[in-house]
């Protein structure tokens, strides 16, 4: 499906006049009965839109239904993994939180990042014509010229933060999916030095209502597959798809382990739960379900 244009009235990846959202061509594309979407929530400017989300869906679930959108003009204190910030200028980056009330097997819900993970990954190819990979678990890449130690030659572009919401027994889990994807950064605006824009990675007129658009697309198509299947990311197909355009794959990595210690191997796969799979030099198998993955070498 491909995805509606929008005109170009948003964040210019070719650095031009940094424009609100178009809050009323979103809902008129988004919003049910025309779009797919049953809430699309536009705030000018908010701290974190996943802090945001939780505390509603907290408040008052039955009012987040599944597919609810939250979508921040500016978010100035956004999250990233194990608290880090995710900075961006006003009006440069795509910021926004869907909530997913999954019906699944919980033990599946460690595919959740990593699906929408592809969803991004789809939506900048397909619009900003910029060949995104992602890197295990919640990391959009896009290819760059020099390296970073860690990165290899690939910057960050974008990041996913799932939260599952704490809800009363009985009512149907919730989850908080942010996503973070930056378009129209200049070099001086980027907070760290394995970061990027798709302005910088080459992508041109790229419109963060059209990134938007492009990104809901792709999440209505996975959502159906995934429930379609019962959840399960074998049978949908879906696990194949993130193994394809997942660049941890294949290469020696070493993982910083929450709490402390690391494992250092090969990534060879991704579990039927979503954890990454490396072996290390002696052939043994290490389960891993979170941490933080750096790349001893160029992935592929």
């Amino acid at each position: 499906m491909t995805p509606p244009a929008v005109p170009p009235t948003g964040a210019d990846a070719t650095g031009g006049a940094r424009a609100p959202l178009d809050v009323d061509a979103l809902r008129s594309l988004l919003l049910r009965p025309a779009g797919p979407l049953p809430r699309v929530d536009v705030v000018a400017r908010t701290g974190s839109t996943n802090d945001d989300v939780v505390a509603a869906v907290r408040a008052d679930p039955d009012a987040w239904p599944d597919g609810s959108v939250l979508v921040a003009d500016h978010q100035a204190a956004g999250r990233g993994r194990a608290g880090r910030d995710w900075e961006t200028p006003p009006g440069v980056a795509l910021t926004c939180t869907f909530v997913t009330r999954p019906t699944s097997d919980h033990r599946t819900f460690g595919w959740i990042p990593l699906l929408a993970g592809l969803c991004a990954v789809t939506a900048v190819r397909a619009t900003a014509g910029v060949p995104a990979v992602l890197k295990w678990p919640n990391d959009v890449l896009v290819p760059a010229t020099t390296e970073v130690p860690g990165w290899g030659a690939a910057r960050k572009v974008g990041g996913i933060l799932a939260e599952l919401v704490p809800l009363p027994a009985g009512v149907t889990p919730a989850v908080a999916i942010g996503i973070g994807l930056n378009v129209a950064q200049d070099a001086h605006e980027l907070p760290v030095a394995h970061a990027t824009s798709l302005a910088l990675a080459g992508a041109q007129h790229v419109g963060r209502e059209n990134l938007l658009v492009a990104l809901v697309t792709a999440l209505e198509d996975v959502e159906t597959r995934w429930r379609d299947s019962g959840g399960d990311a074998r049978l949908s197909g879906l696990a194949d798809d993130v193994a394809a355009v997942c660049a941890t794959l294949g290469t020696d990595v070493r993982v910083e382990l929450p709490g402390g210690g690391e494992v250092s191997g090969r990534a060879e796969r991704i579990d039927d739960d979503g954890a990454l799979v490396v072996v290390d030099a002696s052939g043994q198998a290490h389960h891993v379900l979170a941490g933080d993955v750096r790349h001893l070498r160029a992935g592929g």
